[in-house]
């Protein structure tokens, strides 16, 4: 059966519904589930099972029965280990169905279906008694309910409840506690991701600087956590300013309190600077004494850097403080950490008084400029780059004329500024919505160029004549960029927005950028391959049942499209050369027919072809390019450098996937891309060769 889902199309910007099959959300849902990641995680299973065999030898040394609760069993496999460790049963709780399906189908293959349950509901909804879904309370609690942030799947909660109807008092817990760090630095990289900085413009030798309203630079920014892989951030990227400070943990063999609280630390700084930014992670004991320990502890904080396990999805957070302070060495200050049922903030205080520790709850931030609603954290890094900046101000400075009439085409873009200080006549900006409306007005206003661009709050198809006030544009402009955005092509959106208005452009209309480029390269992954590669046997448990699940939901779609990963944080080598595969020309509209390309790429490098990656590179103009990818390749090992603003997008290539393919490397690797100007979507085939 068919079912139709609506969708706004990011590339062509209609909505449009689609006729799908009935599984088609069950089916995303798998195939975009971080299992394989989890179960590749080699120092969380040892350690999970190192606990659970701990954990039932203490039931098992005083008298009594091990019975388990298993909160979240995903794939069962948990469970698993608690009966081979000598558990007498385990409640497997599973609120996913098709997850529950396929614990109970793994749980028979290895045998275990006489003592693992598996209970196709939320942990709340569980009941116990003779009639109940439990026979009885269970004396061991095994959970694996964390994210990054720890708490941000709901784990509180869960706790809270399961202490008070499902589990004896006094039981034993893997993980039996868990400790949050933070640690203050200074960093303008990561500051970046949530403040704007002034843009300096140089317009014929003489210096203008964009500024921002004082409610952008006072906001306290969005209460969602920026969590990053900060294995990859370098040590110049920021300045420690105190030691590694324990902010709070949760011992999880007893009853939990998921209400709102707050935990302050003194701290005394190590170095003077401008506090910015907290960065946090995690760990567990897996065990009472605490011997056996799992860390999301970063490079740095660990003994050596071969001691860093990779993993997706536990990964380390940042967090923004409202504001910038100043801190010095040796001058004491108070940091304090508030939660919720499900996130974290942080606030810096220099000193506690009286009156502080009366109200001392701070809710948590508020976007207050509307720009943080706008604007992700990697939008206010490109906004901030001056570098990338300048090469907008080259083109733009070659463009344009006294008497030249702008338009500009993006999603809360400086382009208007910026045209409007290099001397245009009249600038106009569209607009798609009122947020981006209201917010470009107050950057203007605070600039005193706000009678100077007008700004059309209009899908490009619906502008008329009297909004351009009957001028025709000389100048097209757009960064382009889209906040619908989620793959690179999706800014082709505005190659359509140039069509819908055509009729108000010049006859010589400058476009820029002139024309955009599809590129592709084929890469090794360090570590990125093994949220997409089957897993076979795990700690001795066969799981192929969950890889033929995933491989299946992969096969309905998944499969056959890219995926957008920033890429600077997971390391790759090339394995080719980075080749140009197609080219849309934005002073001509939308071409009629599909556009077609096909060929082959050969493997300079010895290394296993996981993928390829494919950006877009904007031309400006004739000389001056912008890419959203690759910045360059660093060394002769193929060490790519990636752009840091975008998300590329990533074709895993299934058969490098398989481990018993691995060993057949191939000499090159042939493709197809298509793309479709009615849909606005790009397909793309690859095949390697031998």
């Amino acid at each position: 059966m068919k079912v139709f889902c609506g969708r706004a199309n990011p590339t062509t910007g209609s909505v449009e519904w689609l006729a799908e099959d009935e599984n088609y959300d069950y089916h995303q849902e798998i195939a975009r589930s971080c299992y394989a990641d989890m179960l590749h995680d080699k120092d969380r299973n040892l350690k999970y099972y190192q606990g659970i065999r701990a954990a039932v030898s203490r039931v098992k040394e005083r008298g009594e029965k091990a019975i388990v609760l298993d909160i979240g069993t995903g794939t069962g496999l948990l469970s698993m280990m608690a009966v081979t460790a000598g558990a007498d049963f385990c409640y497997a709780i599973e609120v996913f169905t098709p997850m529950a399906i396929a614990a109970v189908k793994i749980v028979e293959k290895n045998g275990f279906s006489d003592k693992i349950k598996v209970i196709n509901k939320h942990s709340t909804e569980v009941t116990v008694g003779p009639d109940g879904d439990m026979q009885c309370r269970a004396n061991i609690l095994i959970t694996e309910l964390f994210d990054t942030e720890l708490i941000g799947e709901g784990a509180l909660p869960s706790y809270e409840h399961a202490h008070k109807y499902l589990v004896q008092e006094g039981c034993e817990a893997v993980p039996h506690r868990a400790r949050v760090y933070a640690q203050l630095v200074e960093s303008k990289r990561m500051w970046s991701w949530n403040k704007l900085f002034p843009v300096h413009v140089q317009a014929e030798d003489v210096e203008k600087i964009i500024v921002f309203p004082s409610e952008i630079e006072n906001c306290p920014g969005v209460p969602s956590v920026y969590d990053i892989q900060l294995n990859q951030v370098p040590r110049s990227d920021f300045t420690v300013l105190s030691d590694v400070m324990t902010m709070f943990s949760v011992d999880f063999s007893k009853q939990v309190n998921s209400s709102s609280t707050y935990y302050t630390a003194k701290l005394d700084p190590i170095k003077s600077g401008m506090a910015q930014v907290i960065l946090s992670w995690w760990d567990v004991d897996m065990d009472p004494s605490g011997m056996i320990k799992c860390t999301m502890a970063p490079y740095w904080v660990q003994p050596t850097s071969n001691d860093v396990q990779w993993r997706d999805h536990w990964m380390q957070c940042v967090y923004f403080l409202p504001n910038e302070e100043p801190v010095l060495q040796g001058e004491n200050v108070y940091l304090t950490a508030y939660r919720d049922e499900y996130s974290v903030w942080y606030k810096l205080q220099k000193a506690r008084n009286e009156e502080d520790k009366k109200d001392a709850y701070v809710g948590s931030p508020l976007c207050s400029c509307q720009a943080h609603l706008l604007w992700n954290r990697p939008r206010f890094g490109e906004l901030n780059d001056q570098n990338r900046t300048n090469q907008y101000i080259q083109a733009l400075m070659t463009v344009l004329e006294k008497d030249s009439i702008c338009l500009c085409i993006s999603d809360g873009s400086l382009l208007p500024l910026l045209a409007q200080y290099l001397g245009a006549e009249q600038v106009f900006t569209v607009e798609n919505s009122a947020v981006s409306h209201c917010l470009m007005e107050k950057i203007f206003k605070a600039n005193h160029v706000g009678d100077k661009i007008k700004i059309i709050e209009k899908r490009p198809e619906l502008l008329t004549a009297s909004d351009l006030e009957d001028k025709k544009v000389s100048v097209l402009i757009g960064e382009p960029f889209f906040t619908t955005s989620l793959l690179p092509w999706h800014n082709l959106y505005f190659l359509y927005a140039r069509t819908a208005v055509a009729a108000h452009l010049t006859n010589g209309v400058t476009v820029l950028p002139q024309s955009a480029s599809l590129y592709m390269m084929v890469v090794e992954f360090k570590d990125l391959w093994r949220i997409r590669s089957p897993c076979g046997t795990c700690e001795g448990f066969d799981v192929h049942i969950m890889d033929d699940m995933i491989k299946n939901s992969l096969n309905f779609r998944e499969s056959k499209e890219a995926e957008p990963h920033p890429l600077w944080e997971y390391p790759c080598k090339s394995l080719s050369d980075p080749q140009e595969v197609m080219t849309f020309d934005f002073r001509l509209t939308v071409p009629q027919q599909t556009l077609s390309t096909d060929g082959s790429v050969n493997l300079l490098r010895t290394g296993k072809s996981h993928g390829a990656v494919l950006w877009m590179e904007y031309h400006l103009t004739a000389d001056i390019s912008v890419s959203t990818g690759l910045v360059q390749i660093s060394d002769e090992k193929g060490s790519c450098q990636w752009n840091p603003h975008c998300k590329q997008a990533v074709y895993f290539f299934s058969s490098a996937l398989e481990p018993e393919t691995l060993t057949d490397l191939p000499s090159a690797i042939t493709y197809a891309i298509n793309f479709n100007p009615k849909t606005g979507e790009i397909a793309m085939s690859f095949k390697p060769l031998s």
